[in-house]
């Protein structure tokens, strides 16, 4: 059976099961595909799988690869210009973040509407690629419509959604009080560690991009709690299967 998907999807940390709501039909290991980084963060489990959801044709990665592993930005976008050399028109992000909007809750799903950049490197830095202008605009990143669609099927489905601004700092280290204090005076509603870069290379391929961030944890309040990756993964697994029927419902219907 073959596969022509125009989607893909990008799974963060402890929301790789989705896949579980896909229909399989080919899983490729990072391992086996030439030049391909490989995830070393546990939650990751590095495979691309081909399938269907909302009955149509999709990509995901089950794992990214992060500028903390100590990967080039070329080497972390690798997969996005694959995904563009693969027909992808696309692309749905989903990471786990801590929040910075005192008004967020653990558990919380926050629609993206923008970005801010906070890693040391562009990805686009260096000789531009074909795919897009060398000074992209950045107006307009995540797409309009995406969220239109992804507030009226959160609402019809009775899940409680936010928006918000998201941060991508390199990592690894989560952030200390003050710095989740002065990312909110920035403009930042969640802080992670990825998204960021893929998002870029992506909007300069010319694709549509949708991203959603799991509000596992929260930080710089009167109260801040310690945060362990272990934790963060469980807070991600628990809420997952709201996020998934999110996406499901707008491939369906895009």
């Amino acid at each position: 059976m073959t596969t022509t998907p125009a989607t893909a999807i990008i799974l963060g940390t402890g929301l790789g099961r989705l896949t579980d709501e896909i229909d399989i039909i080919q899983t490729i290991p990072y391992t086996e595909i030439p030049n391909f980084p490989q995830s070393t963060v546990e939650g990751h489990r590095g495979a691309l799988i081909f399938g269907k959801l909302g009955g149509k044709d999709v990509l995901a990665m089950q794992g990214r690869f992060h500028y903390y592993e100590g990967y080039a930005m070329k080497e972390v976008t690798f997969a996005v210009r694959v995904m563009y050399e693969l027909g992808i028109k696309t692309l749905f992000v989903s990471n786990a973040s801590g929040g910075t909007n005192p008004a967020f809750s653990v558990g919380d799903l926050m629609i993206i509407t923008d970005h801010i950049n906070f890693f040391p490197e562009n990805p686009l830095r260096g000789k531009n690629f074909p795919t897009g202008p060398r000074f992209p605009d950045m107006h307009e990143v995540y797409d309009k419509e995406l969220i239109r669609m992804a507030d009226e099927i959160a609402q019809e489905k009775g899940i409680k959604v936010q928006h918000g601004v998201y941060l991508g700092t390199q990592g690894p280290t989560f952030e200390t009080p003050a710095e989740y204090r002065m990312f909110a005076r920035l403009g930042a509603d969640a802080v992670g560690m990825s998204t960021v870069p893929e998002v870029i290379v992506a909007h300069h391929c010319g694709m549509k991009v949708f991203g959603i961030s799991v509000i596992t944890d929260l930080g710089g309040f009167d109260n801040p709690v310690e945060v362990s990756h272990e934790e963060v993964q469980r807070a991600a697994n628990e809420v997952q299967p709201k996020m998934t029927e999110i996406m499901r419902e707008i491939i369906r219907r895009s």
